[in-house]
């Protein structure tokens, strides 16, 4: 989706630090939203170099029937930016010794029924890096999938190739990696996350039940159509998040303005060391038809520019993408509860052009 912008990791933040409101006067990436955006879609942008925070603001409504705008406020479903935190997760459970990412998965998920033979091959690292085998789902998102129910089927499934052999798109190993956290740590996945990612780096409205946003604050989905599709807890969740279809590869619910602390702890050592933070961002294996390479839950860029790590998340409603340049630190993270509308806009076919815009204008404010 993304084309050659350089837009950021470095050294030094304060992660908890919190981002301030819109800014005001003339500025520069506002011009171009207003510029770039069709008239009808909704959602929030921020952007930032370094710790330092440049635009946030909102366009459009998040919610239609109460005439609700979209601010920096807003809660949306990050969708498979997900991925990230699941990633985050594990190499944090690395440095705390409780596994290697070279382990095979069975040393955790083959205690009630041992892991095919097929499947004996598969290390957490694969799961990682999309190189599993894995299909892609088991369903859709909010069939009510319990954890063991998906363990099972996933180990029962056919593979699309041998384990290490070929990048193919897992949702279905993003969520075992979610279980793996559970068996690691022993906790529940988002209370792991949420004490030893989210809590240090000050993100205290990010998640999956534990924030209890007031409902007001999190965006209704549109689909093509205009139709409300409700906020992502309106369709079948467990009492603790998504079922497994989901849980762990997606359905993290977020503000821009958690998107930047997590920007910020991604720039110091608030969560991971130096060494494993590098860990997340090695190009390991080339993704098909493009340009990029997968690390740990981002994909690699390399540009005349230097290294990007970015990921987008959609579904038929959203769609939001994350930016990151590891040369100048700049961040660009937009998300839209309403992506697309029959003959009027789609801003998937605009995500390149919008990310390098916004970025663009970062980096010429900040010379």
């Amino acid at each position: 989706m993304l084309g050659g912008c350089a837009v950021g990791s470095g050294s030094g933040a304060s992660a908890a630090r919190a981002p301030t409101s819109e800014p005001r006067g003339k500025d520069p990436v506002a011009d171009f939203l207003r510029r770039a955006l069709p008239a009808g879609p909704s959602g929030t942008v921020i952007a930032a170099r370094g710790d330092q925070l440049v635009y946030c603001g909102g366009f459009g409504s998040a919610d239609h029937a109460a005439d609700t705008p979209a601010s920096c406020r807003t809660v949306y479903d990050v969708m498979s930016i997900t991925k990230q935190f699941t990633a985050a997760a594990i190499v944090k459970l690395e440095v705390m010794g409780r596994l290697r990412v070279s382990d095979p998965i069975s040393r955790f998920l083959g205690r009630e029924r041992p892991v095919p033979e097929d499947k004996r091959g598969i290390t957490i690292e694969y799961l990682l890096t999309h190189t599993s085998g894995l299909v892609e789902a088991l369903g859709e998102d909010y069939d009510p999938l319990s954890r063991e129910e998906l363990v099972r089927r996933a180990l029962s499934s056919q593979l699309r190739s041998a384990p290490g052999e070929k990048f193919h798109y897992s949702n279905t190993g993003y969520s075992l990696l979610a279980a793996i956290v559970e068996e690691a740590s022993g906790e529940t996945y988002e209370r792991f996350l949420a004490r030893h990612l989210f809590a240090p780096a000050g993100m205290g409205q990010t998640g999956y039940v534990l924030p209890r946003w007031p409902r007001r604050l999190v965006a209704v989905e549109y689909d093509s159509k205009g139709r409300s599709k409700g906020r992502p807890f309106d369709h079948p969740w467990a009492a603790d998040g998504p079922y497994w279809n989901l849980r762990g590869n997606g359905g993290m619910l977020s503000t821009a303005q958690d998107m930047l602390r997590w920007h910020r702890a991604l720039l110091g050592d608030e969560i991971l060391p130096a060494w494993a933070r590098k860990k997340l961002f090695e190009p390991r294996i080339p993704e098909p038809e493009s340009e990029d390479s997968y690390g740990y839950g981002w994909s690699i860029r390399d540009t005349p520019n230097g290294r990007i790590a970015w990921h987008d998340g959609g579904n038929d409603w959203s769609l939001g993408l994350l930016s990151r340049s590891l040369r100048d630190d700049v961040l660009v993270f937009w998300v839209s509860n309403h992506a697309y509308r029959d003959g009027k806009w789609n801003l998937e076919d605009q995500a390149e052009a919008l990310t390098l815009g916004i970025a663009d204008r970062v980096r010429a404010e900040r010379g």
